[in-house]
């Protein structure tokens, strides 16, 4: 793909937010910040949009939890279709991490990894989301 070169004017505010976000983010230039930034917010609209999306739940669980493990699988049958992968490691003796990687409409994944989240005995979720382009 041709790169194409503009201009951009910004108050020196938002020019030194952009040149932080640069040294945080350690981006090797501005132009990279702001492909980064452009492309997040392509995300960003296709989540709100409910457009199909691409990505990832992790969940970090007591594995000791009585019927987690029980709930969780029933709930993953439900949305077999969204489904991709799932991979399973044990962090310690008493708990697990799973990351599912998933793909389908925004709402149906958020629904999904709502459900998952909000079961008994789950630590620590989250849904990450991309495009599928």
């Amino acid at each position: 793909m041709a790169l194409k070169r503009f201009g951009v004017s910004l108050e020196e505010n938002l020019l030194d937010d952009l040149d932080q976000l640069v040294e945080r983010q350690k981006f090797p230039n501005r132009s990279q910040a702001i492909r980064f930034l452009v492309s997040q917010l392509k995300v960003d609209d296709k989540w709100n949009g409910d457009e199909e999306v691409a990505g990832a739940i992790v969940l970090v669980y007591d594995h000791h939890k009585k019927d987690l493990q029980t709930k969780s699988t029933d709930i993953q049958h439900d949305f077999h279709d969204l489904i991709l992968s799932v991979q399973h490691v044990h962090l310690d003796h008493n708990n697990c991490l799973e990351t599912i990687a998933v793909k389908g409409r925004a709402s149906q994944l958020k629904t999904l990894s709502d459900g998952l989240i909000s079961l008994k005995g789950v630590k620590h979720g989250k849904l990450v989301m991309s495009t599928c382009s």
